[in-house]
């Protein structure tokens, strides 16, 4: 590993790890020698860190973080782009979580390290006359969405005893990022959020920001696999909540039967809430199946629940949590396992398509999202997680799961290229509407209670007020209320029920 030591955006020194000797490098500035390392030495690990830190840096925990060659890590105690960057990005990746290793692609010159064949994909993107900051963001920003597994890790630094450094991108810089990164209309909402919600009218930074294009990335970033086979011994049991939907599950039964790497149990709980609960599964016992199968009939509906009961029967290494209605081919599970165990990772969710709609994504990327149908996870992981029972009957009870794995540091890959058939069969689900407490409101809360509850738990203020703002625009044209000031306030009472209603479930157990 090399690392460059910067200060006052100059290079101070380059360490070579390995023999612990200084490196001559006549380029001072601290990106073009990043650069000059990286097509010196792209095989090696180019890192970067301040001066201030350099007793600090902890280069052990530095090079564990890159289990593969398309990692990028940083550490550092706040966002360069500021917490304004919350009003343009909705995703997870902007509220980061700093006390463990966490997907993001906010980056810091603080300290921080990339493989360098990696760093020079990047030499065209890059404008010397932007800072270290700035250009390791948009490194990171270019490149997530391409194959790039991009962290903050708080461990880098030892002792979490980082000299905190108040790097932050100007008003200009923070628009120039927007325009260079995001569609362009989002440059003109940003100037509109930071007018509402923080009184900035900040006209010169929005100008000056028309001069820069949107910078475009096409190149994918891949890895060797480590090995190509599956561990010895690895087993894999799937969990299938189920309920009205016996002949769906039944194929799935079949699917998993021909399976080239047999599951070690099939857990499936089944869901009847009526007043004598009965089993419409009799195929479990009247045919022979090729593994075992663990099947408790429940008098109770909902997924959350259902997924929990399964969890505490898992006893393999890895858990396939599968929807009732999916279809897999024969190779499906060993090759998502030589993925997983490749690339030594703990989560993934694999592609899970309709009949009619195309895979588009190509390599296997950080996913935004998790899929509780479609998702496999090591069992060592799970150790304490459930799925929050106050998303029961609702919306965002994967997501609100998902990231529960994150904020134990536990990232959460998407594989497009193993995939499953989501059929969406059009029976299931509750076989009588559910009725929340929120529908005998007189006012219907908007956005749904679940939804802001997942809100409120995951997502920055600015993220928070950036949603209800473009959801106040984005409603309007659907409902009937066409007065602009009653509609605001209809709209104002409705979010504010919800609210209540979210923390209301905020209270339940997780």
């Amino acid at each position: 590993m090399l690392i460059l030591f910067h200060k006052n955006n100059t290079v101070v020194e380059v360490l070579d790890t390995i023999t612990n000797k200084v490196i001559v490098i006549e380029e001072k500035e601290p990106t073009k020698a990043l650069f000059v390392l990286a097509s010196k030495y792209s095989n090696s690990i180019i890192a970067w860190c301040h001066i201030l830190n350099k007793k600090s840096i902890n280069i052990e925990v530095l090079q564990s973080c890159f289990t593969s060659n398309t990692v990028m890590v940083s550490h550092g105690n706040s966002s360069y782009l500021t917490d304004a960057i919350g009003y343009v990005e909705d995703s997870l990746f902007i509220n980061v979580n700093r006390k463990t290793k966490f997907a993001t692609w906010l980056m810091s010159s603080n300290c921080g390290a990339i493989y360098g064949e990696k760093l020079l994909m990047f030499k065209e993107c890059v404008s010397n006359s932007n800072s270290l900051d700035y250009n390791l963001n948009s490194i990171a920003k270019l490149g997530m969405k391409n194959g790039l597994l991009c962290y903050f890790s708080s461990e880098i630094i030892k002792d979490n005893k980082e000299v905190y450094l108040d790097e932050k991108a100007s008003e200009t810089e923070l628009f120039q990022f927007v325009k260079e990164h995001f569609r362009a209309r989002w440059t003109l909402l940003l100037f509109l959020y930071l007018m509402i919600f923080e009184k900035k009218i900040l006209l010169f930074p929005l100008i000056k920001s028309l001069l820069f294009k949107q910078k475009t990335f096409n190149k994918f970033i891949t890895s060797e696999a480590i090995t190509e086979e599956l561990k010895v011994n690895t087993s894999v049991s799937v969990l299938i909540p189920t309920l009205g939907r016996a002949k769906y599950l039944y194929d799935v039964l079949k699917d998993l039967a021909k399976q080239t790497v047999m599951p070690t149990e099939i857990i499936i709980i089944e869901q009847d809430d009526s007043e004598i609960a009965k089993s419409e599964l009799n195929y479990i016992t009247s045919e022979d199946w090729p593994f075992k199968i663990e099947h408790r009939l429940i008098p109770q509906t909902g997924a959350c629940n259902a997924r929990n009961i399964g969890l505490q029967l898992v006893t393999s290494d890895y858990v396939f949590m599968a929807d009732d209605d999916i279809r897999f081919n024969k190779n499906t599970i060993n090759e998502a396992l030589v993925f997983m165990q490749a690339h030594d990772f703990n989560a993934i969710t694999l592609s899970c398509l309709r009949e009619n709609e195309t895979e588009k994504r190509k390599i296997p990327i950080q996913w935004a999202a998790f899929g509780s149908g479609c998702s496999i996870v090591k069992t060592s992981v799970l150790r304490n997680l459930k799925f929050d029972m106050a998303f029961e009957h609702g919306f965002g009870e994967d997501t609100d799961f998902g990231m529960q794995l994150r904020n134990k540091g536990i990232d959460v890959i998407y594989l497009p290229y193993v995939q499953l058939k989501h059929l969406k069969a059009p029976i299931g689900g509750f076989r009588t509407t559910y009725i929340h407490a929120w529908d005998n409101e007189k006012v219907t809360p908007k956005p749904s209670p679940t939804v802001m509850l997942y809100n409120l738990k995951y997502k920055t203020v600015q993220q928070l007020n950036s949603y209800k703002l473009t959801l106040f625009f984005k409603f309007y044209k659907k409902q009937a209320i066409k007065n602009p000031f009653i509609y605001y306030r209809v709209f104002k009472k409705r979010w504010e029920i919800s609210q209540d209603w979210a923390n209301n479930l905020k209270n339940k157990a997780v």
